[in-house]
């Protein structure tokens, strides 16, 4: 086997930054493209070249300066999120230039990164570096271990048409489920959910009272929710729940989405409902897990090579398209992950 050829690295590289905090409708005028020099990596840190990044909802909010789990985006200073790239300088020994890695420091072409913040990826793992941003493993931990998907069960699945959801359909098929019901913005991504994604009905957000289209779905009721939108689809869910449902919430990208400022108002839940249908709500969290991406990676491999799984993503090319990226993905312009390849 021939050695990795490591491309020599330039003086300059390109980064986006956070031109100012972002309320109301998110816009390209919200990003600056900037050439920098690339950063010098210290003692404990390597240098990697970034080849795929993933733009996600929470940097909506992270935009914005609401108080978050994470932090928020400074003004005039880059951005971040999950990358996968190749290692171009390791000072400390540490790793090997020419190794595949994930990083936290997508949105620039080069990232002087932390040792302890670089994950080392297996090539042959996965078919693509893309698919190591997959939101896939949010989607398995949620299902299998926050809601505990049983064969039979009917399962509903909020903003079924992204990163998460768009997995969380088949796996809840691959996990037995007897019925699954996901909800989205448009009968255009909902005609796909059914059609590709392991789906057997939809509701569309917009097209009636939620409640009312989810008994039409789930007649029945529902036994587990992967729930990645919260507001009014929460409650609906809440009220079509059976005895001892399981509810794995993961996101609210109905107060991500909805402007990005925290406008929405919370919905109420209905604590009766809770109490006497013994409903089990549960945050799920992939950092409280840290076993799981592994776990995911194995899984997703072999439903890849099998083709019982399928990845569905948008990629676009150019560091200079990473803020149209995450505007169109507010906009609900695509259906899966949404990627920037550099």
């Amino acid at each position: 086997m021939s050695p990795t050829v490591v491309p020599a690295i330039p003086a300059m590289h390109r980064e986006v930054r956070l031109a100012d905090r972002a309320e109301g409708q998110l816009t390209v005028r919200h990003f600056n493209v900037v050439e920098v020099p690339v950063p010098e990596p210290g003692p404990g840190h390597v240098l990697v070249r970034t080849r795929v990044m993933a733009v996600t909802a929470a940097m909506r909010t992270q935009m914005a300066g609401m108080r978050l789990p994470m932090a928020s985006f400074v003004p005039g200073e880059a951005l971040w999120g999950s990358a996968v790239g190749e290692v171009v300088a390791a000072p400390g020994g540490g790793f090997t230039p020419g190794e595949l890695v994930r990083h936290p420091y997508g949105w620039r072409e080069f990232a002087a990164v932390e040792e302890s913040r670089v994950r080392r990826l297996d090539p042959d793992e996965l078919p693509t570096p893309a698919a190591h941003l997959s939101q896939g493993a949010t989607a398995w931990g949620a299902l299998r271990r926050a809601a505990e998907v049983r064969p039979g069960d009917t399962v509903f699945v909020t903003g079924a048409a992204g990163g998460v959801g768009s997995l969380a359909g088949q796996l809840a098929r691959r996990l037995g489920a007897g019925r699954v019901v996901g909800s989205t913005g448009s009968e255009r991504k909902a005609v796909r959910l059914r059609a590709e994604l392991g789906y057997d009905d939809t509701v569309v957000r917009g097209a009636g009272p939620m409640e009312q289209q989810l008994r039409r779905a789930a007649p029945d009721g529902i036994d587990v929710l992967l729930d990645t939108v919260g507001g009014e689809q929460l409650t609906a869910a809440l009220a079509l729940a059976r005895p001892d449902a399981r509810f794995a919430l993961v996101g609210a990208l109905s107060s991500q989405l909805g402007g990005g400022d925290g406008s929405v108002a919370p919905v109420e839940l209905d604590a009766g409902l809770i109490i006497t249908r013994r409903v089990a709500l549960r945050g799920f969290g992939l950092h409280a897990h840290p076993d799981l991406p592994q776990e995911w990676t194995k899984e997703f491999g072999q439903g890849l090579r099998e083709g019982s799984l399928v990845f569905p993503h948008a990629l676009l090319k150019g560091i200079e398209q990473a803020p149209r990226a995450l505007c169109e993905l507010t906009q609900g312009r695509h259906i899966g992950a949404v990627l920037v390849e550099l």
